[in-house]
């Protein structure tokens, strides 16, 4: 055995004591929230070549994360590093360095066995391009797609990139959106408004101290879920229109339209949009029905949405609340203070 082998060998012991992390924090489940900890090619001995730190550095990410064939950008050296915070079954991670391809086969699911979604968010100014069950995807900076490890993958981006990773069990993204694989491999635009607040929350639990509290693990476990059905359009009306077919669906569209762009006029009614769409008041109320929010909540709603972004803006300073409120269809003053103040937990006047 050469020197190399030697020190390769000495390294993967040292390697198997490190071990323990990497198992705690992919595959061990209901653990608490951990602090980042970040596996990097720099922690590998600097004697080895290139060629040798990367094999290695791939050996510990298949052995201790999961089975993927990477290649590295040809004119730079290698550099490579993964950080890693587990919230209970989740993981939010991010990938950056000279790593340029990406491919999962069938025979890296066939050794890891590994199912899970991956929400991967581009933080680079490069394009990262790829294809997953028969789709073609290409994601700029902030922009998003959604993956899975249990199906083929290919990803290429440019010499150097930084992606970030939200990374949920199969079994609990699944549960909450039996449809989630009809969203795979579907840009998502980095004006998505979900997009920015799960970057923000995510951000938050990575930044702050460790979560010990079970009940506030699994709240913050069920907000990422959340949001991701948000991002992905697994959930909120896209998802509505994906459980509908036909005739009624284009309906149920037709439907929400009229209250989107008439929901400000006080008289707006579930009669009057029937009457104009050619329809009954109940088979209007029985199709909104099936979403899950009924006429009155979806205008109290968007009604509300109005005056909490009018109250924020600053070029609304000169107009007073009941002006606001009228505007955005409420004719009841007190009704809306207290519709206000029960919707966002504080009054309009401390919306300002």
């Amino acid at each position: 055995m050469n020197a190399s082998d030697q020190c390769r060998w000495l390294f993967l012991g040292w390697k198997a004591l490190r071990s323990t992390f990497f198992k705690l924090l992919v595959f061990y489940r209901g653990a608490a929230l951990s602090r980042k900890t970040v596996f990097s090619s720099a922690q590998l001995p600097s004697h080895l070549s290139e060629r040798e730190r990367f094999s290695l550095w791939q050996d510990i990410h298949v052995a201790q994360i999961w089975s993927v064939e990477y290649g590295i950008a040809a004119n730079l050296p290698f550099e490579a590093a993964i950080e890693a915070t587990a919230v209970g079954e989740l993981v939010l991670g991010q990938m950056s360095g000279t790593i340029r391809h990406a491919t999962r086969k069938a025979s890296n699911i066939a050794d890891d066995g590994n199912d899970g979604y991956l929400l991967l968010i581009n933080k680079a100014d490069t394009l990262l391009s790829g294809t997953q069950a028969g789709r073609e995807y290409s994601v700029g900076q902030g922009e998003a797609v959604l993956v899975t490890a249990s199906e083929a993958l290919k990803m290429t981006g440019a010499d150097r990139n930084v992606w970030t990773n939200v990374v949920v069990p199969r079994a609990v993204l699944a549960q909450a959106f039996p449809q989630i694989d009809d969203r795979l491999a579907l840009k998502i635009g980095a004006e998505n408004e979900a997009l920015d607040l799960l970057k923000r929350y995510c951000q938050l639990l990575e930044t702050g101290g460790p979560l010990i509290s079970p009940d506030l693990i699994t709240h913050a476990t069920a907000t990422i879920v959340d949001l991701i059905g948000l991002v992905t359009g697994a959930k909120g009306e896209a998802a509505e229109l994906a459980g509908l077919r036909g005739l009624r669906a284009a309906r149920l569209q037709a439907v929400l339209a009229k209250i989107t762009g008439n929901f400000a006029d006080p008289d707006v009614s579930a009669q009057g949009v029937a009457r104009e769409l050619g329809l009954s008041a109940r088979y209007v109320h029985d199709l909104l029905q099936e979403t899950g929010a009924g006429f009155a909540g979806r205008v109290l709603e968007l009604r509300l949405q109005r005056a909490h972004k009018m109250l924020s803006q600053r070029d609304n300073d000169g107009m007073r609340v009941s002006e606001i409120a009228m505007a955005s269809g409420f004719s009841d003053v007190s009704y809306f203070n207290r519709c206000f103040r029960r919707r966002f937990g504080y009054t309009p006047t401390s919306a300002r």
